[in-house]
């Protein structure tokens, strides 16, 4: 049987804090923190073609920035208001494809997406007020309605939480650690995590099968302390994980 191979595998100087999905276009997003450096910065991947649109990208706020959403091939990115607090200011928009900087406007911040565009509002007007933008300009379109601007909805799909025990016994590749993995069927395809110990420590594995088949196994985390959360996605028939927190992998199903 054929083995399964990334389309795209890239290593990063840094923790991949966050990854954001444009359902409007084949953009990935990707948050990166360097902790040592105190250096946040953003990388633009088209899954479709496996080009890096861009990576590396800063801005004057080393740290205390971070992604909100990707929408329509435009990047929204935020501030933070002070280091000790999740509250955000500030709104960025950067297009998608080549990292140039369309809009910023340090008096709005951001509330959610809608299948409008993004809901935001004036920092400085109390109640608080959304509207719509318009993402490529940051303008208003207009007053945001919670009847007519629904929620944008995604096409992310995340592993089942399964005891191991609910399975046909023999047809996990190894014991789990813990007696959990994370579970998802798709186009044929079985995708496996689970945990393992060896010497003390945690190791973190994936698995995608095809029947009773390996196509494709990873070692995604060795020496952990605490079981990890679910270690992959699937989005719009693509499955993407990461492995030592550093490294983004994308595998067409």
């Amino acid at each position: 049987m054929t083995m399964l191979q990334p389309s795209i595998q890239k290593k990063f100087n840094g923790t991949i804090w966050r990854l954001e999905f444009d359902e409007l276009s084949s953009v990935l997003a990707l948050e990166i923190r360097n902790q040592q450096d105190k250096q946040t910065s953003f990388t633009s991947i088209d899954i479709n073609t496996g080009n890096i649109n861009f990576e590396g990208l800063t801005t004057p706020e080393r740290w205390l920035t971070g992604i909100e959403c990707v929408y329509n091939n435009v990047l929204l990115l935020h501030h933070y208001k002070n280091e000790s607090g999740p509250e955000h200011r500030a709104v960025i928009g950067i297009d998608a494809t080549n990292g140039q900087t369309l809009w910023s406007n340090y008096s709005l911040a951001y509330d959610h997406l809608t299948e409008d565009g993004p809901a935001l509002y004036n920092t400085s007007v109390q109640p608080r007020k959304l509207f719509i933008a318009d993402i490529k300009t940051g303008t208003t379109k207009s007053p945001n309605n919670s009847a007519a601007n629904k929620p944008l909805q995604n096409r992310i799909v995340i592993p089942d939480m399964l005891p191991a025990a609910d399975l046909v016994p023999g047809s996990l590749p190894l014991p789990p650690y813990g007696n959990i993995v994370h579970y998802l069927r798709h186009n044929n395809y079985i995708i496996v995590s689970l945990h393992t110990q060896k010497n003390g420590s945690l190791q973190q594995h994936l698995f995608v099968m095809r029947g009773s088949e390996i196509v494709f196994t990873d070692l995604l985390n060795t020496s952990i302390q605490k079981l990890q959360p679910e270690a992959f996605v699937i989005h719009n028939n693509t499955l993407v994980f990461i492995t030592n927190r550093d490294t983004i992998n994308i595998i067409n199903l």
